[in-house]
């Protein structure tokens, strides 16, 4: 075996600190990036709803379960199409609308789907043509509104 002189590796540490330096780069580009797209985005502009929301999570929580829990009953609504009570499940959020054939309105925003009682069986063709039935929990004054539109007008919902 012949014999080798030691081999010295020059510039290591050089190398070294521009692999570092070239991390840091890359780290800042990527915030950077970040940055522009979370700027072009833009703030989300706050509807009644979310103006709702963020009230509602500023109180103390012992504050609001109470008050929020005593406020909300329990509303059964037959809807007019029974197809798109198949598609609720239980804690949907829904606006239901009321309808008297010229004009529709608004009757509840933003109530939560409780229960969706399963049609009888006999009763199957009958419930296609009268609408379904959902149970919604909403405010007491809410049920009021939505008891008086459902004697005299079609109900529809949307999800939310």
């Amino acid at each position: 075996m012949p014999h080798f002189s030691p081999v010295h590796v020059h510039g290591g540490r050089q190398r070294l600190r521009r692999l570092l330096r070239h991390r840091r780069r890359a780290m800042a580009a990527g915030l950077a990036v970040t940055a522009a797209a979370l700027v072009a985005a833009g703030p989300r502009d706050a509807g009644p709803r979310d103006a709702e929301r963020v009230r509602q999570r500023e109180r103390p929580a012992a504050v609001a379960a109470p008050a929020q829990a005593a406020a909300l009953v329990t509303a059964p609504v037959r809807i007019a199409d029974a197809e798109t009570v198949r598609l609720l499940h239980r804690g949907d959020r829904v606006d239901v609308v009321a309808s008297d054939g010229s004009a529709s309105r608004v009757v509840a925003a933003g109530a939560r789907v409780t229960e969706v009682p399963e049609p009888q069986e006999g009763a199957a063709r009958s419930a296609t043509e009268a609408g379904a039935l959902v149970v919604l929990s909403v405010p007491r004054a809410t049920a009021a509104r939505l008891a008086g539109a459902g004697a005299s007008m079609r109900l529809a919902v949307t999800l939310c």
